[in-house]
């Protein structure tokens, strides 16, 4: 992740934050803005102004609508797409916005002005919730446009037909518009708003799409304006010259080469360094092919969320079992239930949490749902049973050594064999020798450990710079880690998106990390990464960047000892 700068780049280049290595050159498509429509616009009908009977029905049907259209792009997709689109269509069902709505309608007010009371004062409830609800708003909204457009029988908003390749530009982009992209034409996704670990940067990373975020003044990019959009260096340049396309190309080829590569990762000098997958399906298991050399994490909240019950065991053990023989007797690790904050669920929902991101969340949940967390215990070891298979099950949000206890006895009560957790909270790092006591593992999620360590929301957008994983503090807490696994002899691997960023690999390999999980496509670069470095190198790159003061000098004094040919080839 490249952090945003504050003044715009000289020469009227663009600064953003990007998301993935990619780089490519092509004619911007502005996404349709929503329906410039007062509030107080009747709807009119045969030339006539309908009255609240009549509107009623029509703002009824037009909810309907929406929410049958995304429910249908969501069972057409699949992974995370389809888990964000089937959200935004329980969004566009939730009876509560539809009653509050129709309720105003029905006393005689516009639609258009009902439509927007009520989305407004739902995306204020939101924003002040914080964290994934915050997030939400963009979806809120986005709804919200196409309910009105339905509502008055105007086109809906969202991205254009595309006639040609094109870089889909907008202010924000919904998931839904995300998701309906017609990949054959689409080169890049930028907006002007989001952050990199917001649902825009989220999609496009699975669609392999370069994406960059934050872009000021990027909405007022003219329809077919070309313009070089470079993820590595989270920059947009309008008219580029030859000698950019050039350089574009070169590293398109290059970067083409090393995903022939799918060797097992090991450094410079042999030392192996496991190259794993994030995944949230077992679809998504089939198509990693032999890119990765397992999964480092099956995030399997995918299987709970927009259900009003829990998955049965039968069910569980179903979508387990294909995914671990998906792998083919490769790693599998799965991170039991995360629900909870940004990923609420009907049937378990915490009432009243102020900050939900600090609450009942994760493991936490067996406080006041234990059956969830037992169910897909014996469910994991049916899947296993049945397979053959072992797969590594850990728990999310462990913040001290008697929860790392506790889940390890169930998971092994369970029949579950190898058990570990996920290292997020701060208390967890700064403790990690007690917790690998008590389990077989530990695997880093950075994401989160950067938000709890840097008391900063990782889904603002505009703090960005304070959820950098080169934050010195982060990597801190990182480095503790990874110490406590050498000297208790147990694995440490590390599934936030931080693997992602080649330099910061060879940082984690240097701090002693054993394995690296991600998105499949950013698997090519850090196994180029680490396999032009000695176990040595990676050790001096780790050890720079621990000694900076800041997370902009952390990078620039790992970067500096990389390999040059790693950094033209990687455009580092």
């Amino acid at each position: 992740m490249t952090a945003p700068t504050v003044d715009e780049a000289a020469g009227g280049v663009l600064q953003g934050v990007g998301v993935g290595r990619r780089a490519v050159v092509g004619p911007v498509a502005q996404v349709r803005a929503a329906p410039a429509v007062p509030a107080d616009a009747p709807l009119v009908v045969d030339g006539e102004v309908a009255g609240p009977g009549r509107v009623h029905d029509a703002v009824e049907r037009a909810f309907a609508e929406v929410a049958a259209g995304l429910r249908e792009q969501a069972a057409a997709a699949s992974g995370t797409v389809a888990d964000v689109l089937a959200a935004t269509a329980q969004m566009a069902d939730d009876a509560a916005l539809r009653s509050q709505v129709l309720t105003r309608v029905d006393a005689g007010e516009p639609p258009v002005g009902a439509i927007d009371g009520v989305v407004e004062m739902f995306a204020t409830m939101f924003e002040q919730a914080g964290g994934y609800l915050a997030e939400r708003v963009t979806d809120l909204r986005s709804v919200r446009d196409r309910v009105v457009a339905r509502t008055l029988g105007l086109p809906d908003p969202g991205v254009p037909r595309l006639d040609r390749a094109s870089v889909v530009v907008a202010r924000d982009l919904a998931p839904a518009d995300t998701a309906a992209l017609d990949l054959d034409k689409v080169l890049a996704i930028v907006t002007e708003l989001g952050g990199p670990t917001g649902h825009t940067a989220i999609i496009a990373g699975q669609l392999g799409l370069p994406c960059v975020v934050r872009v000021a003044g990027a909405a007022d990019l003219p329809d077919g304006t070309v313009v070089a959009v470079d993820a590595a260096a989270g920059t947009v340049q309008p008219d580029p010259d030859d000698a950019v396309r050039d350089a574009f190309e070169r590293r398109r080829v290059a970067q083409a080469a090393l995903a022939a590569d799918t060797a097992p990762g090991a450094t410079a000098d042999g030392q192996a360094v496991a190259l794993l997958a994030n995944i949230g399906t077992p679809a998504d298991a089939e198509r990693v092919g032999a890119v990765a050399e397992g999964i480092g994490l099956f995030r399997t909240e995918v299987l709970f969320l927009e259900r009003q019950a829990a998955p049965t065991v039968e069910e569980q053990a179903e979508a387990y079992a294909a995914v671990l023989r998906a792998a083919d007797g490769r790693k599998v690790v799965v991170r039991t239930l995360d629900a909870g904050a940004d990923k609420p669920l009907a049937f378990a929902t915490q009432p009243d949490e102020e900050n939900p991101a600090l609450g009942v969340r994760g493991y936490r949940l067996v406080r006041s749902h234990p059956e969830l967390l037992d169910t897909q215990l014996a469910a994991l070891a049916r899947a296993q049973d049945a397979t053959g298979a072992t797969p590594w099950v850990m728990a999310p949000m462990i913040a001290t050594p008697e929860e790392a206890r506790d889940f390890a006895a169930r998971a092994r009560a369970a029949g579950v064999v190898t058990a570990g957790v996920m290292v997020e909270v701060p208390a967890a790092a700064l403790r990690a020798g007690d917790i690998l006591a008590e389990v077989d593992f530990v695997s880093l999620g950075t994401n989160d450990l950067a938000q709890y360590a840097m008391a900063t929301d990782r889904l603002r957008g505009e703090l960005a710079d304070l959820l950098d994983a080169w934050q010195p503090a982060v990597l801190d807490l990182v480095a503790a880690t990874a110490r406590a696994g050498a000297a208790t002899g147990k694995p440490v691997g590390v599934c936030g998106e931080s693997a992602a960023d080649p330099v910061m690999a060879l940082v984690l390999v240097g701090l002693g990390v054993t394995s690296l999980s991600m998105a499949p496509g950013a698997l090519p670069a850090a196994r180029y990464a680490v396999r032009r470095h000695t176990s040595a190198r990676c050790g001096q790159i780790a050890a720079a960047a621990l000694d900076a003061r800041t997370a902009r000098e952390a990078r620039a004094a790992a970067t500096a000892l990389v390999d040059p040919e790693v950094r033209t080839t990687l455009a580092l």
